[in-house]
């Protein structure tokens, strides 16, 4: 069995995408004698080498790249070693230009960037085979290989092809997913619009067409296109199992909700070793800690709550949005070690060498265009001597204190053409609720609709459209044994053919929240409504509202002007040993504080009101011990109250009452006993 750690790494990650093939050999030691100076532990190579590696068909080239390894090897450094299938070589395109992907509207991409593929294309899943094999049988035995990394980041910038071949491959897919195609016109209710199929061979990609086309087909679409690219992962890894056997195999996600919508991370997670992550800071405005919270919160959720990975982040600016501002002194060491409080073994970067040429010329690295003589670089080195001192907590796990359900079938399906308003996005809502819950210091796991949440006192739905009977079920008896349960509106809806469930909205959730929901009334840009408390006191809510019916549910919230004044706007249902909460408008943020305070009172979760906003407290606990990590994102000294005494690894000093946590620093204590 492979391993499900980087294989003779014994401290945690740290280095970067390392690309000898853009410098001179005479830079490679450098290179080397910095990454040694840095603490650098692992590098990954080779990710973007096929045209070096294969410069013709069947014509192989390994020696600099034997040159390398050999030369990190021989300096105690450990090699993530990539299969270069992002990019196939500019003559693979010339003798097989089929094997670039076509957008919906019938364009085909052209070579020139990276990522453009086919999935389904026969002479790429060939040519992606036979040069991962040439990789394994070099380097599979090799010293210093620590874990193989397949492709780069699927999913972006292309998921989704509508050739000829991808029309035949979703036909077979379809095939093997219903059986027949009656099944697949129940599915996706061709009765409408006169849409019915006769056999598998009449029915084609989602094209382009006059109107909207049918929901369910581009629901499926979307399902194919993920499946497809995860077969060529599960491709190449069976070729890394088989012939390098106990070297785990990564690929490296975009878990965070502002980077990538067009992978079910929770069937991705079943297939890697290693879940890996890649996360840069978005610039929208936003609190840009709570955002990395969240991404690491959901990369170690889809790791099913072992240690993860970040593989990528940067040292500071990006180049790939439209402002790119640098990263304050000590950003880049509090970023790097807020990953890590939520599960990450190390903090890993793109790149090591800041580019000269190419696309991201203007991206940081950890080895800035300036050179050693610049604040980033000796960031760096403190950075590495910091995540030497952490590394007894590798095997450690974080600790949660209540679970947000997130479902990337359901956002797909919501995100499609013609809902009730296209101001409601899954989206902002799982933002908004995850923000709430970080404000009162609470830590997160994400939980797919479906899986075991008996363990959370507090289960968090900020959107779930499409909710099976199966999770509704599970919802239902979750509330039942005792749970507390949010629900934000339009959830429950439709089953996982985007087909309306039978009776009443919201459909799946009608149980569990006593209540229907006679019909949506979202609002029009610049409306809002205020919302009324049994004590007169008030909340605003705006984008959406809807005409609730308690069935068993009290009224806590209710509508005080638009056209729903008078019905519920919040609500409250006591079933079984728990309770379900529903909220029918998009609250802001004092309002969803407010849903989560009487919430969690109903959960039993006591407050954390002696803690600073924006200052992170999370726990890692194992077999080594237990840490409470201290982030302070403020510009102001804190102070943390510590219930047992520890030592604090970064400064090696004794900590006990109240632990102080200078501004923009973290602290990690290791707790007695």
């Amino acid at each position: 069995m492979p391993e499900t750690t980087p294989r003779g790494l014994t401290r945690l990650a740290f280095g970067g995408d390392y690309n000898p093939e853009q410098w001179p050999e005479s830079v490679w030691q450098e290179d080397v004698r910095l990454m040694r100076e840095a603490g650098v532990t692992m590098v990954s190579v080779g990710i973007f080498s096929w045209a070096l590696l294969e410069p013709s068909p069947g014509v192989y080239d390994f020696g600099w790249l034997d040159r390398i390894i050999g030369l990190l090897h021989e300096n105690g450094i450990r090699v993530d070693l990539g299969t270069p299938t992002v990019v196939p070589p500019v003559w693979f395109y010339r003798a097989h230009p089929e094997a670039l992907p076509v957008t919906s509207e019938g364009v085909r991409y052209e070579f020139g960037s990276r990522g453009a593929i086919c999935h389904s294309n026969a002479d790429y899943r060939a040519a992606a085979a036979a040069i991962t094999t040439r990789l394994a049988e070099r380097y599979g035995d090799h010293p210093a290989l620590a874990m193989w990394h397949v492709h780069n980041e699927y999913g972006v910038p292309v998921s989704a092809c509508y050739c000829d071949s991808c029309a035949a491959h979703f036909r077979r897919w379809l095939e093997t997913t219903y059986g027949t195609v009656q099944a697949v016109n129940e599915a996706w209710g061709t009765a409408f619009w006169g849409q019915r199929y006769a056999s598998f061979e009449e029915i084609n990609p989602p094209r382009a067409t006059p109107t909207v086309g049918n929901p369910g087909q581009a629901l499926d679409y979307r399902r194919f296109a993920d499946a497809t690219m995860r077969e060529n992962f599960c491709a190449e890894r069976d070729i890394l199992h088989r012939l390098a056997p106990g070297v785990p195999v990564t690929t490296n996600f975009m878990t965070a909700l502002s980077q990538c919508d067009s992978v079910d991370y929770w069937a991705w997670g079943r297939e890697v070793d290693i879940v890996t992550n890649d996360h840069y800071l978005i610039t929208d405005g936003r609190r840009t800690h709570v955002n990395l919270a969240m991404a690491a919160d959901l990369t170690r959720s889809v790791a099913g709550g072992a240690p993860w990975i970040l593989l990528e982040h940067s040292t500071s600016g990006v180049n790939w949005q439209p402002r790119n501002p640098a990263k304050a002194p000590g950003q880049m060491a509090r970023n790097s070690l807020a990953h890590v409080a939520r599960g990450s073994e190390g903090a890993m970067f793109f790149q090591w060498r800041q580019s000269r040429r190419g696309a991201e010329k203007f991206h940081s690295s950890m080895v800035p265009h300036g050179g050693t003589d610049t604040r980033v670089w000796r960031e760096v080195v403190e950075l590495g001597a910091s995540l030497d001192s952490l590394a007894t907590i590798r095997g450690t796990r974080t600790e949660a204190d209540v679970a947000v359900l997130w479902d990337w079938h359901s956002w797909w399906a919501q995100n499609l053409a013609w809902r009730p308003s296209e101001d409601h996005d899954a989206r902002e809502r799982a933002d908004a609720f995850y923000e709430a819950l970080y404000d009162r210091h609470l830590t997160v796991d994400f939980a797919h609709p479906e899986s075991d949440l008996s363990a959370y006192p507090l289960v968090v739905v900020p959107a779930l459209y499409l909710t099976t009977e199966a999770a509704g079920n599970n919802l239902r008896e979750y509330v039942e044994n005792g749970g507390t349960l949010v629900v934000s509106y339009f959830s429950g809806i439709v089953d996982e053919h985007d087909a309306v469930h039978e009776g009443a909205y919201p459909g799946a959730l009608r149980d569990v929240l006593g209540l229907t929901v006679e019909e949506f009334s979202p609002l029009l840009p610049g409306q809002d409504v205020r919302l009324t408390g049994p004590d007169g006191s008030e909340l605003g809510g705006d984008v959406w509202t809807e005409f609730v019916v308690p069935r068993g549910a009290e009224t806590v919230w209710t509508y005080a002007d638009g056209l729903t004044a008078g019905h519920p706007a919040v609500t409250r249902h006591r079933l079984g040993e728990g309770t379900a909460w529903y909220v029918s408008t998009r609250l802001g943020h004092e309002g969803l504080d407010a849903l989560i305070g009487w919430a969690a009172e109903d959960a039993r979760l006591a407050p954390r009101a002696d803690l600073p906003r924006d200052v992170e407290v999370v726990r890692r606990s194992g077999e080594s011990g237990s840490y409470l990590f201290a982030v302070n994102h403020t510009a102001t000294d804190a102070k943390v109250p510590l219930e047992t005494p520890g030592t604090e690894l970064l400064t090696g000093e004794r900590a006990a009452g109240r632990l102080a946590v200078p501004a923009g620093a973290v602290r990690v204590v290791r707790l007695d006993g």
